[in-house]
């Protein structure tokens, strides 16, 4: 390619951000006429819009306190690696998604310098820590919001940082083929389906998987027609597989969008981890719990230093619980089966009716986010 053409080194660091990248790469090339090139750190779907990524992507899905410290070398040597291929190829920009620990330590080895620095996805300093502001305002040049009440936050302190919309808006949640799903595995349409989803990182699927086997267990005992689908990363498929195999109910373990969004409409309700997911299942219009659970003291350590009362965003919006969310201590299979069962029923249409609304303040004024995002970019070269 021309030298002429842009070079946008982008890094990712779990599947959500993966997503977002891949959709930015996309927008990018439209923007223009694919006279683009890119570098960086992605995963799978960021590799399929032309991204050859350093190194695997999932070596960098590592959240919280205590469960960071076995990792803390090897992640190390990534962000010098990472910020020695910025100085190796000297890009136009540098485009930074969610992972905000790794994306400000590569600031940091990266040092100053007239390179355009843009970091996707805020922080969420409104929910805690709101001192970070200032951190991002030292390392960037441009942040780009997801969340319309999210800019002032930052624009208080002279950081430019737009309302560029969610990605979720276009992530296909919303046309995924029930039918066609249940069609492919001989499923009847009255068959109860319970999507369940417990994670894309290794470490919050081994915590989740057991408690919700034994949901599981409860709700067949009820229902033995019940069946489950588990949409998954490629890399923990045959993890999660293995460790359901025993499941109380059939259960088909999935990977890719496609097939995840099908699963997702032909389901009657959904038990989800924290994250993006459950704005995905809002999306599809899925009945859903929000349950997880953490290290313990990671969980202290964090419940001290929230100001919000909720982790599903739209109940954060709307200022109350849509969506129930069982954390920690009442993530029980008592608790989670008592919902699920209630959400099959009448509650779960009244549960997605109300979510709707609140899905839509996350469209921006110019349309698609990645257009958006992509034009915030552009603008910065």
């Amino acid at each position: 390619m021309a030298r002429d053409e842009p070079l946008i080194f982008l890094t990712a660091g779990e599947p959500s951000g993966d997503a977002i990248g891949a959709r930015l790469m996309a927008a990018l090339k439209t923007r223009t006429g694919g006279a683009v090139r890119f570098a960086g750190v992605g995963g799978q779907m960021m590799r399929a819009e032309g991204l050859e990524s350093l190194f695997p992507m999932q070596e960098l899905s590592v959240m919280g306190l205590l469960e960071v410290l076995p990792h803390a070398r090897r992640l190390k040597r990534r962000i010098a690696e990472t910020a020695a291929a910025v100085d190796r190829l000297r890009p136009d920009a540098l485009v930074t998604i969610d992972s905000p620990g790794f994306s400000k330590r590569l600031e940091d080895r990266l040092g100053p310098g007239e390179l355009p620095k843009i970091h996707y996805v805020a922080p969420t300093v409104w929910a805690w820590k709101p001192k970070r502001v200032h951190a991002f305002k030292a390392r960037f040049d441009r942040l780009l919001c997801l969340l319309p009440f999210e800019p002032p936050y930052f624009e208080a302190v002279g950081l430019d940082a737009p309302f560029v919309g969610h990605p979720v808006l276009e992530s296909g949640a919303d046309a995924g083929d029930g039918a066609a799903f249940r069609a492919r595995r001989a499923m009847a349409a009255e068959a109860p389906l319970l999507c369940v989803l417990p994670g894309s990182r290794r470490g919050e699927a081994r915590r989740l998987l057991p408690v919700f086997g034994e949901t599981v267990a409860r709700l067949a005992a009820e229902r033995p027609d019940l069946q489950v689908a588990i949409p998954s990363v490629d890399y923990l498929a045959d993890e999660i597989a293995a460790a359901t195999a025993g499941w109380a109910a059939p259960t088909t373990v999935l990977t890719g969008p496609a097939e995840k969004y099908d699963a997702m409409a032909a389901s009657n309700a959904a038990l989800a981890a924290s994250g993006t997911v459950a704005l995905e299942l809002a999306l599809a219009r899925v009945p859903t719990v929000v349950a997880y659970r953490l290290n313990p003291i990671t969980y202290w350590a964090i419940n001290r230093m929230v100001s919000v009362d909720y982790v599903h965003l739209c109940n954060i919006m709307a200022e109350r619980e849509i969506a129930p969310e069982r954390l920690q201590d009442r993530c029980r299979p008592d608790v989670l089966a008592a919902d699920v069962r209630r959400l099959m029923g009448a509650e779960g249409a009244a549960q997605a009716a109300d979510l709707a609304p609140w899905l839509e303040r996350l469209r921006p004024p110019q349309g698609l986010p990645s257009l958006a995002a992509a034009d915030a970019v552009l603008e910065l070269l």
